[in-house]
């Protein structure tokens, strides 16, 4: 069977996913409307959260501290970017929980064992994108349900990289790979940009592209996708290695962050890039989303750390805090969808 190039002729009907997006031809008035109603609430609640911390503390809008949450969300920044297309696509990764905290491990690991910068950088993604794939297969082949297939190699994952570091931190004695911490463009450093140039890549794929069409398809109906004749089995596997490749970059980043590899960093990813997700419009049944309204839920939840850390506010509120605003997001996404109609 011949990959689909837009319009499949299969001699059936091709049913479009439940929500397509705005730039699809002949998108209903009413679905566009909830588009950007959803764009829109994450816009209005990002300037909310803004303006509070700015009367509350007069440094968090000062260009130092602005430079702090930007560097600071790009880690999350780039699990979310790969949990877009799954969620998108109605799955879900847990398993970043576990792929970034290896990869952590992994990429010091090589380091010290003489790898350059690039092999270490590529051999740690490889790992990443071939956990992601195995995560696939194991849903599309054999049928296990993604919520407990990516829980399970979270376990996994996680635990290997205990074992490999022994359970102490391993620090970086590779002093040329090391250096990746001090690259910087004015007072970013390199992995902010990195994440903005992947979020861009990933907008253009997800809105412009054939591939991104699919994935909209297959979490609007997947059974309308089959029938539509698109490869649905191909296009999970991609996506989920996109997402295991994604995890793995942010351990790298996370390595260059720390000049050590830890297993015990990025235990809460997996539950915050999906608030980051559901928080930009993305609904966990698939078929809505996308890369924008995530990028603003990511911000959403810097500002909220950042924010609440100004002033002074205890680690364990902060989680309750962004529990309730996951609440309000996910009540919000619920109006907008019933608008839209």
């Amino acid at each position: 069977m011949s990959e689909p190039t837009g319009q499949v002729e299969t001699g059936l009907p091709v049913m479009p996913a439940t929500e397509p997006t705005a730039a699809d031809p002949g998108v209903p008035r009413r679905t566009a409307r909830g588009l950007l109603v959803r764009s829109l609430g994450i816009g209005m609640f990002l300037v909310v959260v803004i303006v509070y911390f700015t009367l509350r503390s007069s440094s968090f809008l000062t260009l130092s501290n602005i430079a702090d949450i930007l560097s600071g969300v790009a880690v999350l920044g780039i699990v979310s970017l790969g949990q877009t297309g799954v969620i998108v696509a109605g799955g879900f990764d847990l398993s970043v929980a576990g792929v970034l905290p290896l990869a952590c491990v992994l990429f010091v690991k090589f380091s010290n064992d003489g790898s350059s910068l690039p092999v270490a950088l590529i051999e740690t993604v490889v790992i990443g994108a071939a956990i992601g794939v195995i995560n696939a297969l194991l849903i599309v082949r054999a049928g296990i349900n993604p919520l407990i297939v990516t829980l399970a190699s979270m376990s996994v994952a996680g635990g290997a990289a205990y074992s490999i570091s022994g359970g102490v931190d391993i620090a970086m004695n590779n002093v040329a790979n090391g250096d990746l911490a001090n690259l910087a463009v004015g007072s970013l450093p390199w992995y902010f940009f990195a994440f903005l140039a992947l979020a861009i890549v990933a907008a253009v794929i997800m809105r412009f592209t054939v591939f991104g069409r699919i994935i909209y398809a297959i979490g609007g109906s997947r059974e309308a996708s089959v029938l539509a004749g698109i490869r649905v089995s191909v296009a999970t596997t991609a996506v989920y290695a996109i997402s295991g490749a994604l995890a793995a970059f942010a351990g790298v980043v996370t390595a260059s962050q720390i000049l050590s590899g830890s297993a015990g960093v990025g235990s809460t990813t997996a539950l915050t890039s999906v608030a980051a997700v559901v928080l930009g419009g993305a609904a966990l049944s698939g078929g809505s989303g996308g890369i924008i309204g995530t990028i603003g839920g990511v911000l959403v939840l810097g500002c909220l750390s950042n924010g609440l850390a100004l002033l002074q506010v205890q680690s364990f509120y902060v989680q309750i805090i962004t529990g309730i605003a996951l609440i309000i997001a996910v009540l919000f996404s619920r109006l907008s969808q019933v608008l839209s109609r």
